[in-house]
C-alpha cells in the first residue's frame, strides 16, 4: 500500500500535483500544491479517480503503514523514519466541501498548544469584543472576562476598539488572501473575500477553547 504523488498533466491548473490515496473502500484522487505538508497545510481539490492518468508521471511514492478514515479525516501513516504522520481533513464552508492535507507540524502552527488565560489583564476592565453582525455562529468567549457586542465590521469577524475608537480587527483580507494563495486557493486581488474562503480560514484557525 502506498501514497502516490504525480505531476498534474493539466497545464492550466494552479495545483501542480495529483495525490492518490488508497482506502479500503476505494481510491481517492486530489489535485494539490505540494508533495507533503512540510511547512503549511496543503489545499486539496477532490477529482474523480479516473483523472489519475494511466501514464502518470509519479514523482513520489510513500509506503504506508496505515491509511484509514477517522471521523472527518483520513489518517495517512508513512512507513519511514521521518515525516510519518499526516491527515487529509474534510471540512465544509457555505455548503461546499473543502479538503486540506496537514501534518502534526502544520496543525500545531494553525492551533498552537497553549492555554488561553482567563484572568483579566492588569489595568484592563470592561473589555468589549465586537462581533461582526453577519457572523452566523459567533464564539462566546465564555471562559474570558469580557463582554461582546454585535456590530457590522468592514473586515474580520471579531475586533476590539481602542481608546481612539479605532477598530482593531483580528484578520485582514490581505492576510486571508496570503493564507489562501499559499494553499492554492484562488482569490481575487480586490474586493470582498468570498465567504467560502473566509470560512476555510476560520476552520484552519479554530478559536481556542
Amino acid at each position: 500500500m502506498e501514497l502516490q504523488i504525480a505531476r498534474n498533466p493539466d497545464p492550466g491548473s494552479s495545483l501542480p500535483f495529483l495525490m492518490r490515496v488508497p482506502l479500503d473502500e476505494g481510491v481517492l484522487v486530489f489535485r494539490t500544491k505540494g508533495t507533503w505538508p512540510r511547512t503549511s497545510a496543503l489545499y486539496c481539490h477532490p477529482v474523480p479517480p479516473d483523472e489519475w492518468p494511466g501514464d502518470a508521471e509519479v514523482v513520489e511514492r510513500v509506503a504506508l503503514r496505515a491509511c484509514r478514515r477517522r471521523g472527518a479525516a483520513i489518517d495517512v501513516i508513512a512507513d519511514r523514519g521521518r515525516e510519518q504522520r499526516s491527515q487529509v481533513v474534510f471540512t465544509r464552508a457555505r455548503g461546499r466541501e473543502m479538503v486540506f492535507w496537514q501534518s502534526p507540524r502544520t496543525r500545531k502552527q494553525a492551533r498552537p498548544d497553549v492555554r488561553v488565560p482567563t484572568a483579566r489583564a492588569a489595568g484592563v476592565s470592561g473589555l468589549e469584543i465586537v462581533v461582526d453582525a453577519h457572523e452566523r455562529y459567533p464564539y462566546t468567549f465564555a471562559d474570558q472576562q469580557v463582554s461582546t457586542v454585535r456590530r457590522g465590521l468592514r473586515c474580520g469577524d471579531y475586533a476590539v476598539v481602542d481608546d481612539t475608537g479605532a477598530v482593531l480587527a483580528a484578520a485582514t483580507p490581505a492576510e486571508i488572501r496570503r493564507w489562501a494563495r499559499a494553499r492554492g486557493i484562488e482569490v481575487s486581488d480586490r474586493g470582498r473575500v468570498s465567504g467560502e474562503v473566509v470560512q476555510a480560514f476560520k476552520d484552519a484557525h479554530p478559536a481556542p477553547g
